[in-house]
């Protein structure tokens, strides 16, 4: 939602993380598994000593979401800034931040 927000407002959008979550054998986003994070981390949130989720709510609570690489300015690592095209350059990022 914010890299989309980012987006339809002209405002640049940056991924950053560090080298060593990249999985270079991953083609694309939809490969990536997702760690899904207990429901109760969000349900059970309280304000003034009051539930904010309804009884009986569901919930799904991703620890982290993947944004379509056309919404990215650019990404940032360790081992620098890189920009598009991503594939290249993202190699050569996790073999730098491996050398000394």
């Amino acid at each position: 939602m914010l890299a989309l927000a980012a987006r339809n407002n002209n405002v640049p959008f940056y991924s950053v993380f560090p080298t060593s979550t990249v999985d270079l054998t991953v083609s694309t986003g939809k490969e990536i598994p997702i760690e899904e994070r207990n429901p109760s981390e969000v349900l059970n949130l309280q304000l003034n000593g009051k539930s904010i989720a309804p009884l009986k709510s569901k919930a799904r609570n991703p620890a982290f979401d993947i944004t379509p690489h056309r919404l990215i300015s650019a990404l940032v690592t360790e081992a620098g800034i890189l920009y598009p095209p991503y594939k290249i350059k993202l190699r050569d990022a996790v073999e730098r931040a491996k050398k000394p």
